[in-house]
């Protein structure tokens, strides 16, 4: 492309200028640009952990349970209400090292392996971060990681061993308009728009306790959320997981099924893999929505969501999902509108249902 095709391709791309942005856009957005940028597969949460901790309000005082987990708790009485959004992102763990010093890889989360091959790959020790390249495959091989070393005795004085996990760089970035791509958005936007409500809560305007939970283990199957439900038990009226809604809205996918609009606003899960969204509840949100002036999709789609193991104990799941395309890959994209909506109405949810 010529340097006069591009400057031409500049000036009709649509963008909004930066100082025309609402307040709450800019400051999601530099919330949401943290968090993605931390890194934390399953198992490993303990840095975006200590991200959303400081992202909270000064009010807020949170605790972590043996699992992981982070809880605030703000209000009090009954009924309790729980909010869950995962800590954890897709990546890998090491399952052993090779004689000829690659690491031999075991996906944690939904991964397809064709995303990641022949690009830069980071190891997660604990106490470093330590360079590497996804190895290139042939049409049968597994996936495995090359940190540069020949031999398993040159691979463990690097400091690596079983166990440590390994995702790939990543970057927040705004696209035009409204649009953002990075990795990991799954399930940053539904850990952002729970520390964007807190921020605009009053704590004792709430006629109820309310639990927000920041999980661990969700992309690994739901551990974290698992061990808050048989903490908690019977004691919720109700549990909202704020999580991803896996949307058609993508030249990939056809568009019968699961299509959310970005750009148009949360998306009640009516269904999905794990869990019915009980209709009556699923109703009351809807008005919530509408009586808040914020404005709110209702669709199906697969996966699951923390909420559903609340389920044991008969407590509703009401999951509140934000639309994505590309989802589990590098370059998922959003529409920052959606997580500035999708914040709102977790803030209705928590004062006024």
């Amino acid at each position: 492309m010529t340097a006069r095709w591009l400057a031409l391709l500049l000036l009709w791309w649509p963008s909004v200028p930066a100082a025309q942005e609402p307040s709450s856009l800019r400051e999601a957005e530099a919330l949401l640009e943290t968090l993605v940028e931390t890194y934390g597969p399953s198992g490993m949460e303990a840095p975006v952990r200590d991200a959303v901790k400081r992202a909270l309000p000064e009010w807020a005082k949170p605790q972590t349970d043996s699992a992981g987990n982070l809880w605030l708790t703000v209000g009090q009485g009954e009924p309790t209400v729980v909010f869950v959004a995962h800590l954890d992102e897709v990546g890998f763990v090491v399952r052993g090292i090779a004689e000829n010093g690659s690491l031999e890889l075991e996906a944690l989360g939904g991964i397809f392996p064709e995303l990641w091959e022949a690009r830069p790959a980071l190891v997660h020790t604990g106490s470093e971060t330590i360079p590497g390249v996804f190895q290139p495959r042939d049409s049968t091989g597994t996936l495995r990681a090359d940190v540069g070393s020949s031999s398993r005795a040159g691979t463990e004085a690097l400091g690596i061993r079983t166990g440590d996990t390994v995702t790939m760089p990543k970057e927040y970035v705004r696209l035009a308009g409204y649009r953002a791509t990075g990795r990991s958005f799954d399930d940053r936007v539904g850990s952002a728009a729970q520390i964007l409500a807190l921020r605009q809560l009053d704590p004792r305007r709430l006629k109820h306790t309310v639990i927000f939970l920041w999980s661990t283990r969700e992309e690994i199957g739901l551990e974290g959320a698992r061990a808050a439900a048989d903490s908690l038990r019977f004691l919720p009226v109700r549990v909202h997981a704020i999580d991803t809604f896996v949307s058609a809205d993508s030249p990939l996918e056809p568009q019968a099924f699961a299509v959310a609009p970005l750009g148009h606003g949360p998306v009640a899960r009516a269904l999905d893999n794990s869990a019915v969204t009980p209709p009556a509840y699923l109703d009351s949100l809807v008005t919530l929505a509408r009586r808040q002036g914020v404005p709110l999709q209702v669709g199906t789609t697969n996966g699951g969501n923390d909420g559903s193991v609340f389920g044991a104990y008969g407590v509703p799941d009401v999951p509140i999902g934000w639309p994505l395309r590309y989802s589990h890959s590098p370059v998922e994209v959003i529409d920052l509108r959606d997580l500035v909506s999708l914040a709102q109405l977790v803030k209705a949810a928590a004062e006024a249902w």
